[in-house]
């Protein structure tokens, strides 16, 4: 039986690297009950440098030493996943669902998973196939 993987979403890798964050606190003790590393895509790394870019001196340094240490690991090829994620984005676009979330449910759809989020668009988020997703939060 494969293990589950937990995958990271923009919120809580912000708020990892960003102590001011809202949600700074919930987002360390979550990541520190679980087993790293955390699988996120590149389209996440993305939206958290361009926040912390804004918000922080050295978050974007800092996200970089997570991938870097192997504590968060990319593991997503849009490419390989067009097709299902530009169809997921038209599913849920009156929720809407922003592309770095279409890449982690179709993450979710390949392996079991849990998501680490803040967005309450996941609860709302289907598979594919309508099952409902696994998630972490608050």
């Amino acid at each position: 039986m494969a293990r589950t993987r937990f995958l990271l979403d923009t919120g809580p890798l912000v708020a990892l690297l960003d102590t001011r964050d809202q949600w700074s606190r919930w987002s360390r003790e979550a990541v520190s009950t679980l087993p790293a590393p955390f699988e996120t895509c590149e389209s996440v790394i993305s939206e958290a440098h361009f926040l912390l870019s804004a918000r922080t001196h050295d978050g974007g340094w800092r996200l970089n030493q997570l991938i870097e240490r192997g504590r968060l690991k990319i593991s997503f090829s849009f490419a390989e996943h067009q097709t299902e994620v530009f169809a997921l984005m038209k599913r849920f676009e009156e929720v809407p669902m922003s592309f770095a979330d279409a890449c982690l449910v179709r993450m979710a759809e390949q392996a079991p998973s849990r998501i680490i989020t803040t967005d309450g668009g996941f609860e709302r988020y289907r598979t594919s196939h309508r099952k409902r997703l696994s998630l972490v939060m608050p």
